[in-house]
C-alpha cells in the first residue's frame, strides 16, 4: 500500500492540496464541514506532515545543539549524563529533538552551531561547561543563534541566559550542617584547576565558617580531581587538625573516605557534591546538584527565545539539597597506620 500524501489526499476527497494543508496548518482558514472530512481522511489513512516539509514552511527544524560533554571520570561525570538525559527527554515532550554533536574546541563548537543554524538544522542550542571569559555567548549572539548555558557567565557579562546551581550556597550548607554536628575545625577539599565552580564553592564554605584569610589557607587542601589525590588530601587536612571535612565532588570526598575507613573510623563527616552513586552505595553525605530543575530552566529559556527573539531573561540560580547520611559502608580492606587521629576522634559532637 502507498503511503499517503498530501497530493492523494486532496485527490480522495476532491480538494486542493492547499486546503489540505490548511486544515493541518492553519484551521481556522477552513469551513468547519470540510475541515471535519479532511480531518477523518487524516486519521484514517495514518498521513503524517514531512518534518522537512513543514521545517522549511516554517523556518524551523524543531531541533537544539548540544556538544557532547568532554569525558570525565566515572565518578562525576554522572551530572553531565543526568542533565543530558533530562534535557533530552524535556525537550520531546516539547516536539523538539537534540541533536549531539562533538568538538575539540570552543571555537568549533561555536563553528558547528553556526552552521547548524545557518542549514535549519537547529533552532537554538544549549552551552554546557562555562568558564572564566567564556567567549562563545557573545559569539553566538553575534551570530543571531539563540541559547542558553548550563553555568552562570563567570568573569564576562550577563547576558541572562543561564541556569546554575547554586554552589557557594550548597558548600556553606554543608559547613553550617558541620558546625551543628558540635565540629570547630571544618576543612575544604577542592580543586587545584583554578576551576571558577570551584573557588565558588570554597568561598561558600570559607564565608559560612566566618574564616580568616590564615584560617582559610590553614584548613583548605587543593587537588586534582581524583580519589587518589583526595586520599592524599584527606590525609593532610588529618594532618592538620581537621575533624569534619567539606569536598568539592564526590571523587574527592570517596578518597577521603577511604582513609577514614582504613583507619577504622567512619565518613559520616565528609560531605561531597554531586550525590552520585557511589557516595549513595557508600554512605557518604553529599550536596544534591537538582540537574533535572536546571534542565527544565534553560530549555524553557531556549524556546521562549525562538517564540521571541527580542525575550528578556534573567539567570537562574538552583539551590542543592543536603543528603546527610552515616557514612557506614564498607571499603577496602582495612588496615591502621601511624597517622593523626581519624575524624571522629576529634569531635566534640554528641554520640
Amino acid at each position: 500500500m502507498n503511503k499517503p500524501t498530501l497530493a492523494s489526499l486532496a485527490a480522495e476527497l476532491n480538494l486542493s492540496r492547499q486546503t489540505v494543508s490548511n486544515v493541518i496548518n492553519f484551521p481556522d482558514r477552513v469551513r468547519p464541514e470540510t475541515r471535519a472530512r479532511v480531518q477523518e481522511a487524516i486519521e484514517r489513512s495514518g498521513y503524517r506532515p514531512s518534518a522537512a516539509a513543514r521545517a522549511l514552511r516554517n523556518q524551523r527544524a524543531m531541533a537544539l545543539g548540544l556538544r557532547l560533554s568532554n569525558p570525565r571520570n566515572g565518578i562525576s561525570g554522572s551530572i553531565m549524563d543526568s542533565f543530558t538525559h533530562s534535557l533530552v527527554e524535556r525537550a520531546d515532550q516539547s516536539g523538539y529533538r537534540v541533536v549531539l554533536f562533538p568538538a575539540r574546541t570552543n571555537d568549533e563548537e561555536v563553528d558547528k552551531l553556526v552552521e547548524l543554524r545557518r542549514t535549519l538544522a537547529i533552532d537554538a542550542c544549549i552551552l554546557t561547561d562555562t568558564w572564566l571569559d567564556d567567549t562563545r555567548p557573545a559569539q553566538l549572539t553575534e551570530a543571531g543563534v539563540p541559547f542558553a548555558s548550563f553555568g552562570r557567565p563567570w568573569g564576562s557579562v550577563d547576558h541572562g541566559r543561564w541556569a546554575d546551581v547554586d554552589g557557594r550556597a550548597g558548600a556553606a550548607e554543608a559547613a553550617a550542617y558541620l558546625r551543628a554536628q558540635g565540629h570547630e575545625r571544618i576543612g575544604y577539599l577542592g580543586w587545584s584547576d583554578g576551576s571558577p565552580v570551584g573557588k565558588d564553592r570554597r568561598a561558600g564554605w570559607a564565608g559560612a565558617l566566618g574564616l580568616s584569610a590564615a584560617a582559610e589557607e590553614q584548613l583548605a587542601v587543593e587537588v586534582e580531581d581524583t580519589v587518589d589525590d583526595g586520599a592524599e588530601g584527606m590525609k593532610e587536612l588529618l594532618a592538620r587538625g581537621a575533624t569534619a571535612v567539606v569536598c568539592a565532588s564526590d571523587t574527592l570526598s570517596l578518597g577521603a573516605y577511604t582513609v577514614l575507613r582504613r583507619r577504622g573510623a567512619s565518613g559520616r563527616w565528609i560531605i561531597g557534591f554531586d550525590n552520585t552513586p557511589v557516595a549513595r552505595e557508600l554512605g557518604i553525605s553529599s550536596m544534591v546538584q537538582p540537574v533535572e530543575d536546571v534542565a527544565a530552566t534553560v530549555l524553557d529559556m531556549v524556546l521562549r527565545q525562538i517564540a521571541d527573539p527580542a525575550v528578556e531573561l534573567r539567570g537562574v540560580l538552583v539551590p542543592p539539597v543536603l543528603v546527610a547520611r552515616d557514612g557506614s559502608g564498607v571499603i577496602g580492606s582495612g588496615y591502621t597506620d601511624d597517622a593523626p587521629a581519624p575524624l571522629e576522634g576529634n569531635t566534640t559532637h554528641a554520640p
